[in-house]
């Protein structure tokens, strides 16, 4: 299990969701055709309303084609898979439940539910909230910004950890940036058969990256002028790895 954390400043869950939406490069589609795999075949209007393009010969579009109009009659899962290798990369779960319109050569979907899983559990996103919502602004940069931070900064990463408190890192073997977004940073702190998450929320939100390298400056400051965290049980990632 993970431990338990406060989500301080953290996104509201239809941004959230919209994030997942906007990072998200492929989705399974469940349907009375079945169920199909797609890559790079979706985008994203700005209300939220996803447009698939699908092969002629896919049985999803046969399906949306002869099923009742306004009807829900299919379910679109997009997975929210962490950019740094950790325990349980899965973050988020985005599911939205609806009918497809085909229009020009695409199909799109009229949303009726949209619910969105977290490791904090499960919550049924309000529709309005999720079409007004907008992506967080570093989602789409995410990836790269967390690689970056992980792989050419790692005595950032360690430094970081003098902000959070003894007990979450007692028997850590590895800390790895999570995830970030415009309102702070997520560590996640794994043991031997354990992990956790700990958020270390910015003095004010970032609204692109050259306010997130001030952001971040200004955390690793802070971590500067704090206690240092015990050391030796982080060394051990370097010698033992995962544990």
């Amino acid at each position: 299990m993970g431990d338990s954390h406060s989500w301080t400043a953290a996104p509201a869950a239809a941004e959230r969701a919209r994030s997942v939406l906007a990072a998200s490069w492929s989705c399974a589609v469940t349907a009375d055709g079945g169920r199909e795999e797609f890559v790079g075949a979706h985008t994203v209007d700005e209300d939220g309303r996803v447009r698939l393009r699908v092969p002629e010969d896919s049985a999803l579009l046969t399906a949306a084609i002869c099923a009742p109009r306004g009807e829900p009659s299919a379910v679109l899962e997009f997975a929210d898979v962490a950019p740094v290798p950790v325990r349980g990369r899965i973050r988020a779960r985005l599911w939205l439940a609806g009918w497809f319109v085909p229009e020009d050569d695409h199909l799109v979907l009229h949303a009726t539910r949209v619910v969105l899983k977290r490791s904090c559990g499960a919550v049924v996103v309000d529709l309005d909230e999720f079409a007004a919502a907008a992506p967080d602004p570093l989602a789409g940069a995410e990836a790269q910004l967390l690689t970056h931070l992980a792989d050419a900064h790692p005595d950032a990463v360690e430094r970081l950890t003098r902000l959070v408190q003894r007990d979450s890192l007692y028997g850590a073997v590895r800390v790895q940036p999570l995830a970030v977004d415009r309102h702070g940073l997520t560590l996640r702190i794994e043991r031997a058969r354990a992990h956790g998450d700990v958020r270390l929320p910015f003095h004010a939100p970032a609204d692109d990256v050259g306010q997130l390298a001030e952001r971040m400056h200004v955390l690793l400051g802070q971590a500067a002028g704090a206690t240092s965290c015990p050391r030796a049980a982080l060394q051990r990632q370097r010698t033992d790895g995962d544990g």
